[in-house]
């Protein structure tokens, strides 16, 4: 595809995609977009190949993910992506609109559960996610709790675990906990980056090595203001290491029988890529693509030669392991 018509398509939703919401169990909105199937060219696909759920990660929103959206759409791909509940155009949680927030996230993996029962019964098979971040780790967890049941899934840097400065997971936890009981565990655990004393003017340089990529976040901030997420709350913090602790018991990963393939980056300055690696002996049927110093957190993001492998890779997995019916 041209450069110019995919910088135009990552700064507009196309004419052929549906924006709208999905109705929780307990009324909440649930932004989604939805893209038919597409021939390489971008006419409408007589059949669908498949359909692929794509679930973003802490802070996203789909905007960020057009150009990715479309390209699986061209390749036949019947498309949805969605915002979390408290993130991008599904709501906020908290009086202040820039801090993250969960009371649990259980909550997410309920919403995803209801979700994807209604999304597989309208879209054709075979189904695949894909999942990046945050959304990787709330994949996994849906996995072990048999809350959704594709035919295959590819996750981008899962958070299946955050630096801890060393400390053991235990301790971490622990000191997380005491941190949010010294305020307000609603504040903001940091000002302003990705992570504890990351200011904004290296975010980029945490995120991506794609200058053009990491700009189309901020168009889309300024574009729909609504969208744009700070730094979580320490209640946040505290529920995701309580989530990835669960991730530890011994059998949750091991029963998983869904083909899973883990991309990551030695790189990573916001996950731990140890335990990515680990995660993928733990797992029956994984596959792991690492990367190194050329590429940061959003390897679905980042510059073409670390974002073009990652994207193949993606499609032949499912070429293996999801056929089209």
């Amino acid at each position: 595809m041209p450069e110019a018509q995919t910088e135009t398509i990552r700064r507009a939703i196309p004419v052929y995609a549906r924006e709208d919401f999905w109705i929780a169990g307990d009324g909440w909105k649930i932004r989604r977009i939805v893209w038919p199937a597409l021939s390489a060219g971008g006419a409408m696909a007589e059949t669908a190949r498949g359909s692929l759920l794509f679930l973003p990660g802490r802070g996203d929103h789909y905007e960020k993910y057009l150009e990715m959206l479309d390209q699986f759409a061209r390749q036949g791909w019947r498309v949805t992506a969605i915002d979390w509940r408290g993130q991008g155009g599904s709501g906020r949680l908290l009086v202040d609109p820039r801090i993250g927030h969960i009371d649990d996230f259980s909550t997410w993996i309920t919403d995803l559960a209801g979700f994807w029962r209604d999304w597989k019964r309208e879209n054709p098979g075979p189904h695949v996610v894909v999942a990046h971040s945050m959304g990787g780790h709330l994949a996994m967890r849906a996995l072990c709790e048999k809350a959704i049941d594709p035919d295959a899934v590819a996750l981008s840097a899962p958070m299946l675990g955050l630096h801890t400065m060393g400390l053991p997971y235990p301790l971490y936890h622990s000191l997380a906990r005491i941190l949010g009981a010294l305020g307000d565990p609603d504040r903001a655990a940091w000002k302003e980056g990705e992570k504890p004393g990351s200011p904004l003017n290296v975010r980029s340089k945490i995120l991506t090595h794609d200058a053009g990529r990491y700009a189309d976040e901020l168009y889309w901030w300024e574009a729909r203001p609504d969208v744009r997420l700070g730094p979580p709350s320490w209640h946040w913090v505290e529920r995701a290491i309580a989530s990835i602790r669960l991730l530890d018991t011994p059998g949750m990963m091991e029963s998983v029988t869904v083909p899973v393939l883990l991309l990551a980056t030695r790189a990573d300055k916001l996950v731990d890529t140890g335990r990515i690696e680990r995660a993928a002996k733990r797992l029956p049927h994984a596959e792991l693509l690492l990367s190194g110093d050329e590429a940061a957190h959003e390897l679905l993001r980042e510059a073409d030669p670390v974002r073009n492998q990652c994207l193949q890779r993606i499609s032949a997995f499912f070429d293996r392991q999801a056929p089209k019916i």
